[in-house]
């Protein structure tokens, strides 16, 4: 049964890749590998500009998710450890963001980012989702797993809250962290929305966008337009089976604890 779901799931996938190696018009053998050609991917790769499309989107992701980690770090560590009034209330509120679609905050998050003129900026693609509900309660979780005597220990060795949280849980929660760098840049990376309504100047342009341009211009070449989708896709691909392990490990660390 699992392996007829990865069939499934992986067929559609493998149709993109072989044809986009097809000569336009033509289909490649697969055994033989007759007919396969690498042009496809160099014209997409030129047409599309994807140079600086690539470079955007490693830029906005990277960007976001480093700060989606640093938030998500310091904000699930407070509603973990520390004890203060309102604690369950706020944790609700931040799991209740979760259920809000984005594109239901588009207009007030557009007015704010033209009140403080970020758009058509890198701002504009980085502060609406700089800070997830979703990395919070992860973290917040995976911190409940850790043992407390590990921070007791560090605090009487003269640790302040802060230290403990660098030297001690971070270390410790590794899993947790590749599980939301692998969830937030895959995210940014594929987010098409963003920089379709807050930018319109093209040094801007993310991957998604330049795919979504390069579409209309070539939609009866699927050659072509498989091509520019795989490279697209390669760079997620890669990253995921990278930290496959980690990610499988904080998925399955978390919530142990309520």
């Amino acid at each position: 049964m699992l392996i007829l779901g990865a069939v499934i799931v992986l067929l559609p996938l493998g149709v993109v890749f072989l044809t986009s190696f097809a000569p336009p018009g033509s289909t490649p053998d697969l055994l033989t590998r007759s007919g396969w050609t690498l042009v496809n991917y160099q014209q997409a790769w030129q047409r599309a500009n994807f140079l600086l499309a690539f470079a955007n989107s490693t830029l906005v992701a990277l960007a976001v998710t480093g700060i989606q980690i640093v938030t998500s770090a310091l904000a699930g560590y407070a509603l973990a450890r520390l004890k203060f009034r309102g604690r369950q209330a706020l944790l609700l509120v931040v799991l209740a963001t979760l259920v809000i679609p984005f594109q239901l905050l588009v207009i007030p998050i557009f007015l704010v980012l033209k009140w403080g003129h970020l758009i058509n900026t890198y701002g504009a693609l980085i502060l609406p989702t700089a800070v997830n509900g979703f990395g919070i309660f992860l973290l917040r979780q995976y911190f409940q797993t850790i043992p407390i005597e590990l921070e007791e220990a560090a605090a009487i060795d003269g640790a302040n809250r802060l230290q403990i949280l660098w030297r001690v849980m971070l270390p410790l929660s590794r899993p947790a962290l590749v599980t939301l760098f692998l969830f937030t840049f895959i995210g940014e990376w594929n987010d098409l929305f963003k920089p379709l309504v807050f930018t319109t100047r093209p040094e801007l342009r993310t991957v998604q966008l330049a795919l979504a341009e390069f579409q209309e211009q070539f939609t009866n070449n699927w050659s072509l337009l498989m091509a520019a989708v795989a490279i697209a896709t390669l760079p997620v691909i890669l990253i995921f089976l990278i930290g496959q392990k980690q990610f499988i490990q904080g998925i399955a660390s978390t919530g142990i604890k309520n």
